[in-house]
Parts: C-alpha cells; sequence; structure tokens
C-alpha cells in the first residue's frame, strides 16, 4: 500500500494500518536479540522508511515558492533524509565489520579444512530445533515465524576425527522484501560461502513445494544457487514415515527424512552430510584441530 492509502483507512477503521513489509520488519524487530541482529533490523527499516518517506512526501515539493526560496515542505523532507543518510551510513559501517570478523573466522576454518555447512529453509520449517538436536546448542526455537534472526555457528563432529561447522540462519519467506535481504547481507554470508546447504522442509506443510520454490529464489537472489544442497524432509513424524536416506540415479544422497522434534533420523543425517563433504575435506590437508571457535 501506498503511505496515502494507510492514512485513509486509518482514518476509516480508527486503527494502525500497515503493509505486508511493515509487519515483516516489525516481527523482525519484536525477534532480534543480539546486537547484529538489531543493528540489521534497524538498516532494514530505515531502508523501508526512506522509500515511504519520498513518498509521502511527494504532494510537498511543489511548494518551492519563488526562485532561491524552500517550501517547509521540501525542507522537512530534506531534512529527513539527511538524518536517515547518516544513520543508514553508520549502521553500513558497524555491519561492515561484522561481515570482516566472520570473513576473518571463515578463512580460518578453511584453512583447517574444516567443512561449513549452513541450514536454509523457510520460515518455521524447524531449522533451529534441527540445529540444536544436531549440535546441543540451546539456541531459541519456536514455533513461530523469524524465531530466528541471529546466525549462530557450532561445530558438530560427524565420525572418527571429522567435524564440520554448521550455522543456524534466518528463514526466508514468499517475496522476501529487497529491504532485508540487503540489511541481513552480513548474516547470509555465511549461507553464500558454504560448502553445502542443509535445505529443510517440512515435509507436512500442504505447501512445501511452493515453499522449496521460494527458498530457491532467494538462494539465487545471493548468489547462493549453486552451491550444494541436502534436502531435510523435516516433521516426518506428521506424516508417519520413517527416516530414510533417498539417493540419485548416480547414487549421490539428495535427501534424508527426519523428525528434528522427537531425534528421529538425524545419524542417516550425520552420514549424509559427512558423504557430501567429503570432497572438500580431501581438498585440504592441515587437520582440524586448528579452527578457530
Amino acid at each position: 500500500m501506498s503511505p496515502g492509502q494507510e492514512r485513509n483507512l486509518e482514518r476509516a477503521l480508527q486503527c494502525r494500518v500497515i503493509d505486508r513489509n511493515s509487519l515483516i520488519l516489525d516481527i523482525f524487530a519484536q525477534r532480534a536479540r543480539s546486537h547484529e541482529g538489531k543493528l540489521q533490523v534497524e538498516l532494514a527499516q530505515l531502508s523501508h522508511l526512506s522509500t515511504r518517506l519520498v513518498r509521502g512526501w511527494t504532494h510537498l515539493e511543489r511548494q518551492k515558492g519563488g526562485v532561491g526560496l524552500r517550501g517547509p515542505g521540501e525542507t522537512q523532507l530534506e531534512t529527513d533524509r539527511r538524518l536517515l543518510g547518516i544513520r543508514v551510513k553508520a549502521l553500513k559501517d558497524r555491519l561492515a565489520q561484522v561481515q570482516k570478523q566472520r570473513n576473518t573466522q571463515r578463512k580460518s576454518r578453511n584453512r583447517a579444512g574444516v567443512a561449513s555447512v549452513s541450514i536454509v529453509g523457510y520460515t518455521n520449517a524447524g531449522k533451529s530445533t534441527l540445529f540444536n538436536a544436531l549440535t546441543k546448542a540451546n539456541i531459541y526455537a519456536a514455533d513461530q515465524l523469524f524465531a530466528t534472526l541471529d546466525t549462530t555457528s557450532r561445530k558438530l563432529f560427524l565420525h572418527h576425527q571429522a567435524s564440520v561447522v554448521v550455522s543456524d540462519t534466518v528463514g526466508f519467506i514468499r517475496d522476501l522484501p529487497h529491504t532485508l535481504v540487503a540489511a541481513f547481507r552480513a548474516t547470509l554470508e555465511e549461507t553464500v560461502q558454504a560448502n553445502l546447504l542443509l535445505h529443510v522442509v517440512d515435509c507436512a506443510n500442504d505447501t512445501r513445494d511452493a515453499q522449496i520454490d521460494e527458498v530457491n529464489k532467494v538462494l539465487a537472489e545471493i548468489e547462493a544457487d549453486g552451491i550444494p544442497q541436502l534436502i531435510v524432509w523435516n516433521k516426518s513424524d506428521l506424516r508417519d514415515l520413517p527416516p530414510e536416506i533417498e539417493r540419485d540415479e548416480d547414487g549421490v544422497i539428495v535427501s534424508v527424512r527426519v523428525s528434528a522434534l522427537k531425534g528421529e533420523g538425524l545419524e542417516l543425517l550425520r552420514e549424509a552430510i559427512a558423504e557430501r563433504v567429503q570432497p572438500f575435506a580431501n581438498n585440504h590437508k592441515e587437520p582440524y584441530e586448528h579452527v578457530a571457535e
């Protein structure tokens, strides 16, 4: 909706009215817990506000008056633009530092030959529950949209001395606002640089195929569509399906059926991860113990 439409509806309904993007941003603001998460949400909110600010004030831009004069509408617009620009630049600078730190940690892992696995998927598919079940972590997981905004990474031991670093990321949604994708670039960098993506799908959801397509669209937008994927059919217990590994015609594991909440199929998933990241591990000779936590 345009700002004018929002104002008209608010007057008619006598309550606050927001569009879909604003609603998503409000949910993100409630969920943000870490300092980085709050910075990213604020940047997304300001980026969204800046576009609506211009539209909202365009009716006053004609109040320029004579030559060399500015009307009150344009003065206010220019002031708001300048203040927003200053804050947006400060937020981008601080997030750039975060991204720099992540890059340093990532390079250390790569030198040590530790594969990076990123958990992606539609919001509320069970990504954080799976992350906790695999790594024994205790990050926040709930049956709600965008329960996870902050990327969390943990080491996952597979077998013998093999290990990978698993990262839990923000969930995707249909028509994810571009301002959010841009603001969460530092967080999504873990996905872009991963060696393997665990694409978690709620197999009990009737719209699972459409959700898979939407996740793949976002992955293409952040240029992560070329990274190998392993589909994780989660919540299989809701469909009374047993844990199972599925391979393609070449014998490559393409999917694993699990129930993260009940802990069913996790050993099969560990085996699948180990097999899929083996080519990466073979290209590195330094021992995994050198990894910086």
